[in-house]
Formats: C-alpha cells, structure tokens, sequence
C-alpha cells in the first residue's frame, strides 16, 4: 500500500515516525490518535444522530449520539436531553458534559416541538482516555431514576448501519452478521412495536474481521443489548444499549470502548474535480484533500481518454493552500489543456473518474434533468408518468382543510390566535387542489418554496433564453407525461402550475397562505406514493369518482392549510409574481396581469412593516423591471443609505436595475458599496477555503447557501462587469458538481455527472433511490471540523432535495457559466 512505502521513505529521509500514541485531548476540544476521533457533544443535532459521544474511526463516523435516552429505540421527534457546561480537563484526559431532562425550549413550544413525559433529572456524561485507542464512558445521575422509569432510561451509543452491512458481531456467546433490512420478531414494548434485541452480553464487538471498522464494548456496570433501531423508524441506526439500574447515582453506567486503530494509518488522499467537466476557456483547478501529518508531495497526473486507452497530458506538482477543517490542502492548476476530450487525474493510489473538456459540456446532460425529471416529479395535483414509470398518482385533490388556531405543528407551521380568513378552522377551503410542487421528501407545500421555483424560472428565461420542451402537461387532465414533448416550453408551463397554487390560495383566502401539510405524523413520515397520502375524496366531482360525506370518509386525512402575517415573505412572494408576470405577458397575458396586481397588493400591505429593508428593495426592483414606475424608482433612490448598508443582501437585485436608475449620485454611491464589498470577499474567500466559496454549514449542508451565493453574484457580475468577478459563480457550481471538501466527491446534482448522489433524500428514499435533477443539500459539518456526506437515505441534512432553490438556483449556475463562456 502507498502509505507503507511512504512509511519507508520518510524513515530512510530521517523523518521521525512517532510509535503508536495514545488518546490526548487536541486543542480542538476533542480526542485524538493517529487513525482515531472521539468529539464529546461537539454538535448539536441529536435528531439528526449527530451529537453525544461520536465515535471517528480512519476517517470515517461510525458510532454516536452516545447519550441518555427514554427510549429503546428513540426517534426523530423523541424527547432530548438539554445540554449544559462541557468541561474539558486536559491534565486528567476526560471531557464532562452535563445534562438534564426536559428541554424546556422544545418541550411542547418551538419549531419542531416534542412531546416530553413528566420526569425531571439530571446527569453527566464522562469521557476518559485510557491506554493507546481506549477510553471509558461513565454516566452518573445527580439522583436516583423514580422506579417507574427503571428499565426504560438507558444509555445508548447508535451504530451508523450503511457501512456495517454484512459485517459480523458477537455478543457474549452469540454471533450474527448486519442486515441489510430490519428482521422480526416484533414485540410490544413501552407502546411500540420493536423487534426483539438481536443479542445481550457484557462484550460487543462489531465487525471483527475488519481492521478498519472493529469496535470493542464492554459494559463495567451491566449487560449490553444489540438492538436495530430501524425496526420502528426507517431512519433508525443500530443501538447498543444498557438501562440504568435502580438507585444508580455515581457510574451509574461505564464502559470501556476499544476502536481498532491501524498504526500508521493517514487519511487517503481525495482529488475534487467537477464530475460533469470543464469549458476549454474555464479556469480548471483539482483540489486534492491529504491528511495534515502526511509531507511528501507526489506528482499529479493528468491523462486524456483516448480510443488506445490513457495518454499523459500533463505531470506536476501540486502547490500547497494550506489547512482547512482537519485536512492540508493542495491545487493542482490545468487551467492550460484545452483540447475538447475525455481526462481524468491521478495522485497517488487515487484517480477521478472520467470528465469531460469541451465547449458544449454545459450544453446537454447538464442542466436539463431539473426540468425533464425532478420539477415534474414533485409536480403536485397530478399524476406523473415515465413511460412505463408512475413516479406517483393524482394526490391530494381533497385540499384542504383551515388549519385549527393556536396549531404548532410538528414540522413548524404555526397557526395563531385567528385564520385571518372567513374560514374558520377545520372548514373546507376551496380553490387548493391545483399546481404547486411537493417541497422535499415531505409533500407540503411552503409558500415560499412555490414562489422561489416560480422566480428562478422566470429569471432563466430573461437571462438565457430558456425554450426547452421535453414534458406533455396537461393541467385539465391533470396529467405529465415525461419525455413527450407538447409544443410548449416547459419553464412557462412549470410557472403556469406554480402560479395555480401561490394565486390560488390568494383568490380564495384574500392573502397567501404559509403552506399546506398533512396534519398527522403518520402521514409526514409516509414513504410512498404521494396519493396514498390522503383519500383523494374530492368535493365536486372530477377526475376520480367519489364525493366526501359522513358515511364514506371523515375529514381527518385532509391536509391543512396555514396562514400568517409575515412581511418579509409577502415582500419575496409580490418579487417572486412581478417577474413570473413579465415572462407570460405574451403567452398568457389575464393570468401576467393577475401575477402582477397581485404582487403591487402584496407590497403596498407590507413594505411599511419594520425590519424588511432588504425585502423591500428586492422588491422594489423587480416592480420596477415590470413597471418601469417611477414611484418604485424614487423610492429606491430614496432608500440608498439603506441599500449600502445591506449591499450584501440586496445589492444583486440593484444590479439588475442599476442601469434603469438615472441618479448619477445613486450610482456612483452604490458602485462604491458593491466595490467594497466585493473587495471584502475576494480577501475572506481567498484564506477561507481552498473552493473560492463560503463554506459554512450550520446543520444542514452547505450545498444550497451556495448556490444562492453563486446566483446572487452572477447579478453582481451583471451589474457591474468592471469590478466584480465571475468566479464566485463558476466556483459555486464547481462546488455543487464534485470540488468540495470530504471523502465523497459526488455531484450533489443527481444523475449529473461521472458520479452523483444517488440514493437521496427524496421521495423515493425508502428504494435508496434519487430523482435526476434533485440537488442535495451535499456535505455536512460533523463538528468542529469533519466534512461529511454519507451514502444513505435518511440524511436530510446531507441529501435532501428542496423547492425553492435547490435544483432552480443549480440549473440557473449552469446556464450561467455556459453564457459565460459561450455568448461572450
């Protein structure tokens, strides 16, 4: 193996090579050995299975959420502890967290609110290093478990399952393999379905006959249980367990948890290409992720594809950016190959797979499975065919019902004290039941998602042109039909069903609605066809026969609908109508006039509001492009103060009306503004990262934030091509297609690309499955500093697909950088 040569030739340089160490605390607040992590509440997600004691193994989470919890097997909405002072004592190598129950700030209030049960306590969580790659895990209770609680109340460490599949374990005397599926048999245990624990002993170990992956648990205080979470939640992972015993206070639980270490071992390195390929003229940078330890640097290799197979185009080494997360970075520069063909580049043991150079890359097979699969797929009210494919069936034509007052929903929705409508709660509202996208893997419909697909299509077809028809839609049929192309240009189409949503509802409530959803947690986690979703009884007879009445259904399955007052997303929804108005004046001009009525209502009732300064002038610039008012104008030219100071914000959509403002003062002040701000970010982005981005995920990936980064700066570039630069929007779609930090260098694009995410948290998940097109929100932060994006299903924070920005604002950056380089 290369590392073992490496080994070599740094003991024959004098290089010195340091025996196997122990655990030690770092100076990032965690512990760490050569092939080993062990972080101590470093993150904050425990729904997520991202907190508690988090086991690194060679790279790779494998274990945590080490923690106490209520529940055998708990899941996303089961209650969490609060966590309190982390204590990190370097001198005695421990790390302490302390805890309790319940979390007052999600107990029954707050976005995503969970339902704790009446317990109260207290508790530590402590972490020691012990010799070489051990450490010990002691919990210990401030008081006493009340008896009712005994046997429920465990500590819980969670086995990532996607890569124990087919491995072995034993426990005690018993032995067994992990399965792909959950197995049975099922028992009743504490109100839930679980499958019996699949093995009990005082010794785990996991996966003993690989090197890499071998795990040793050894209880102190108790027996271990092996259980499989995902017999109760699909998103479940693998959990050794042990209960708190009665009377427990101090060391109430303690294991000693042994992660096999290879000694020697460093991090392979990992070459980030864009998967689909490169321009000619485009600047072209591999950047290529080592471990910080490892000195030498090895030559680059650059070969072009041919029909005789690998030709060497190019050999160097790379130059050093410097360290980023845990990893040293290096560049390789190949900005100079321009000859139209197939490459691919080598380091080391690694290689990229195949991409392409050529003047049409962006062309085809690049931005078009937004528009020919994922937009129809989440196409809502209608049922989507693929040939022989039914990706889903006519759903939800029973929308909806008012959502009751003083409603927190579990997914965040809040209805408050009054509908602010005529219809009172739980009535029937009509006029719901068309268009609209489904919004991720979640089927509802967020307002904002709708109004964000809506305006980046319209801006794409401003921008570039966009006339693409590849999809039959057919809105009194209620019917798609994929690759059957209608003679009508897709975009416009996609609008036009948008439109029959977001106007919809405003036509019959008399103000937007904040989203539609199911109204039971049952239906949320539906993995399935979304008309199985609810009945499809509808009130006036249409497509499916069937009527709603006492007799052949109750009301309880009909998804609700929610209403607010927010300023600030009827300022982005009157933006969002203003520019779908433009694009449709010729081909439907009584639903552009509608559209646009509609967005001068929405801004004349909010823009007043406080805190909305941004909003507003984004607002103001879209009614002006529609208008030409000189009201919108003098108002903007009025607000200029305003504007510099949230350049940042809102100066993209100034640069699209820079030009439609004669104020020479304006002007040239904003000029001024955009010029220091893009200063600002050249020098933040140049140290930050070695991707010309900013890559900063708080939960979720970063993969959407920069997307509408990159798109914001394609304005910024339109407004002012003399001081601001392309390459924040050529970097951020570099970013989306493989040139991102971590070991998996997937296009976030699905299906775009030599390889992409393709099994997605889509709708389609339960088949680890994806839908081309669908942009997942892509590498995630394992605090403090492991980049992560796992090929499982069930990460929303790594592979989820959105409306409102994730595919639109992705296929926007293509057409972007093709009209870059292509229409110069």
């Amino acid at each position: 193996m290369l590392w073992k040569i490496k080994l070599v030739l740094l003991i024959a340089m004098g290089v010195p090579v340091l025996a196997q160490q122990d655990l030690k605390i770092n100076d990032r607040g965690y512990f760490e050995m050569k092939g080993l992590n062990v972080t101590v509440f470093s993150d904050i997600y425990p729904d997520g299975h991202q907190t508690g004691v988090t086991i690194i193994q060679h790279g790779n989470r494998v274990a945590a959420n080490g923690d106490i919890r209520l529940e055998a097997s708990p899941g996303q909405w089961s209650p969490v502890p609060k966590g309190g002072r982390l204590v990190i004592d370097k001198e005695a190598e421990t790390i302490t967290q302390i805890l309790w129950y319940p979390d007052s700030s999600k107990n029954r209030t707050g976005f995503n609110p969970i339902f704790y049960p009446d317990l109260t306590f207290s508790y530590r969580i402590e972490v020691k290093a012990l010799e070489g790659s051990r450490f010990l895990v002691s919990v210990h209770l401030d008081e006493p478990l009340p008896p009712g609680w005994i046997g429920k109340v465990s500590f819980n460490f969670e086995l990532f399952p996607g890569e124990l599949f087919g491995r072995s374990w034993t426990l005690g005397q018993q032995t067994g393999i992990f399965h792909q599926q959950p197995n049975g048999p099922v028992t009743m245990e504490s109100g839930e379905h679980l499958s019996i624990p699949l093995a009990t002993g005082k010794r785990l170990v996991i996966a003993p006959e690989a090197d890499l992956q071998r795990i040793r648990f050894e209880s102190i205080t108790g027996n271990l249980e092996l259980r499989d979470g995902r017999s109760n939640h699909n998103n479940g992972w693998f959990i050794v367990r042990e209960t708190v015993p009665a009377g427990a206070t101090e060391n109430a639980i303690q294991w000693t948890i042994s992660p096999s270490v290879t000694e020697g071992w460093v991090y392979k390195p990992v070459v980030q290409v864009s998967q689909l390929g490169y321009h000619p003229d485009q600047p072209k940078n591999a950047i290529i992720e080592t471990d910080p330890n490892d000195t030498l640097i090895l030559d680059a290799l650059l070969f072009q594809v041919t029909e005789e197979g690998r030709k060497l185009v190019k050999k160097g080494k790379p130059e050093v950016w410097g360290e980023f997360l845990r990893y040293k970075y290096l560049s390789f520069d190949f900005s100079d190959i321009y000859e139209p063909g197939m490459y691919l580049l080598s380091y080391g043991d690694t290689e990229t797979h195949a991409f392409k150079i050529n003047e049409e890359i962006y062309s085809r097979h690049a931005w078009q499975p937004v528009i020919e699969y994922f937009l129809p797929v989440q196409m809502c009210h209608m049922r989507v065919n693929e040939k022989y494919r039914v990706w889903h069936d006519y759903c939800h034509l029973d929308d909806a019902l008012m959502a009751p007052v003083d409603t927190n929903h579990f997914d965040g929705y809040v209805q408050g004290p009054s509908t602010l409508t005529k219809y009172q709660s739980m009535s029937a509202v009509p006029g719901l039941n068309r268009g609209g996208w489904h919004d991720a893997g979640d089927y509802d419909l967020r307002v904002e998602s709708q109004t964000g697909t809506i305006w980046n299509l319209a801006l794409m077809i401003e921008e570039f042109g966009l006339d693409y028809d590849a999809t039959l839609i057919d809105q009194d049929k209620r019917l798609v039909e994929i690759h059957v192309p209608d003679g009508k240009p897709d975009a416009i189409q996609q609008i036009e069903h948008g439109l029959a949503s977001v106007l919809g509802g405003y036509r019959t409530l008399g103000r937007l609605y904040r989203g539609i959803i199911c109204p039971t947690l049952r239906q949320y986690v539906m993995l399935g066809d979304a008309s199985a979703m609810t009945d499809n009884l509808v009130y006036s007879k249409e497509l499916i026969p069937g009527e709603k009445t006492a007799e052949s259904s109750s009301l309880t399955d009909d998804r609700w609908v929610f209403t607010e007052k927010n300023p600030r997303r009827e300022l982005y929804v009157a933006a969002g109508l203003a520019a779908a108005s433009r694009v449709l004046k010729e081909s439907n001009p009584e639903l552009s006039s509608e559209a646009l009525n509609t967005a001068r209502i929405l801004y004349e009732g909010a823009h007043s509001a406080r805190n909305v300064t941004s909003q507003k002038v984004i607002a103001l610039c879209e009614l002006l492009i529609s208008t030409d008012d000189d009201t919108y104008r003098d108002t903007l030219i009025s607000m200029k103060s305003d504007i510099i100071d949230q350049i940042h914000r809102c100066g993209w959509a100034v640069g699209r009306v820079i030009r439609r403002i004669g104020d020479m003062e304006f002007q040239t002040d904003i000029k001024d503004a955009v010029t220091e701000y893009q200063a600002q970010l050249k020098r933040e982005q140049s140290g930050d990262s070695p991707y010309g981005v900013p890559y900063k995920p708080n939960i979720w990936g970063a993969g959407w934030n920069i997307q509408r980064f990159g798109v914001e700066q394609y304005f910024f570039y339109k407004g002012w091509p003399d001081i601001c630069t392309p390459d924040f929007f050529v970097n951020s779609l570099n970013f989306i297609l493989g040139v991102h930090p971590g070991s998996n260098t997937s296009s976030f694009a699905s299906g775009i690309g030599s390889k992409s995410v393709t099994v997605a948290y889509g709708v389609n998940r339960a088949d680890w499955s994806y839908i081309p097109g669908g942009v997942a929100s892509g590498t995630a932060l394992i605090r403090p500093d492991l980049p992560e994006m796992k090929v499982w299903p069930f990460f929303w924070q790594q592979t989820e697909y959105v409306l409102g920005g994730g595919s639109t604002n992705y296929m926007f950056l293509v057409l972007a950088v093709h009209d870059l380089y292509c229409n110069d």
